[in-house]
């Protein structure tokens, strides 16, 4: 991990609208003197599961994991976040410790503001609180949707739900780099390593995707959509 001081002020963010939009010019300058912006390198830990929550994190850059470890050392997979996506947002008032590991999945590029200062904050900016309820609301319907999209399909809908929102949410492309291994994909979407690979050979023989090591290509997404969509 290294320091850097790529963003001048929170006001020039391009994130600022999704959360700092409705802070005056003395909450600003509250905000970036106890701001601190921070690059991780692919496969660095941001945050270790236990470790004490005293900053909120924000990514501009990059790609992360979340996971928990359980009590054989085994890791499990929770989710994957793309800048814009606050990643201990629901977690920051509910408790003291975090539940779960972050870590980097490409380089990534993480702002980090003191907690108190922003606690502080939301304590004298109404506007502020609400914006902050709002986003943890939109996080947790998020999560909900997407739990949901995954429990009600079958094995072929769920491994193609995956595919489909990393090439619509997280890369923009039909080609991309799976960003985690297959048992991480499997359990990313409640399935076994072995059914995780043998359906994605099953796609690549009827022509729907192209699998070359870790990199995807979507040769028919209309046929892949559908088969996200039927379930």
């Amino acid at each position: 991990m290294r320091i850097s001081n790529d963003i001048e002020s929170c006001k020039t963010c391009v994130y600022r609208q999704l959360l700092f939009d409705d802070l005056n010019a003395k909450e600003y300058e509250l905000i970036n003197q106890t701001r601190t912006e921070k690059i991780f390198r692919r496969g660095e830990v941001i945050v270790k599961e236990n470790d004490p929550i005293e900053s909120f994190l924000y990514l501009r850059k990059g790609l992360v994991k979340l996971y928990k470890t359980d009590e054989h050392g085994k890791d499990h997979l929770i989710s994957i976040n793309k800048p814009g996506d606050f990643v201990n947002l629901l977690s920051i008032f509910s408790g003291h410790n975090f539940h779960y590991s972050i870590n980097a999945l490409e380089e990534t590029f993480v702002c980090e503001v003191k907690l108190d200062v922003l606690k502080e904050v939301m304590a004298s900016n109404s506007k502020f609180t609400l914006r902050i309820l709002n986003r943890i609301s939109h996080i947790s319907d998020e999560v909900i949707v997407n739990r949901f999209e995954i429990a009600r399909k079958q094995i072929k809908g769920r491994v193609a739900f995956i595919l489909v929102f990393l090439a619509d949410q997280i890369y923009k492309n039909h080609e991309y780099r799976l960003p985690i291994t297959r048992r991480e994909l499997g359990e990313l979407i409640s399935m076994t390593t072995e059914n995780t690979i043998r359906t994605l050979s099953e796609f690549k023989k009827d022509g729907i995707v192209d699998m070359d090591g870790r990199i995807i290509t979507i040769l028919d997404y209309d046929r892949l959509a559908n088969v996200f969509k039927m379930g």
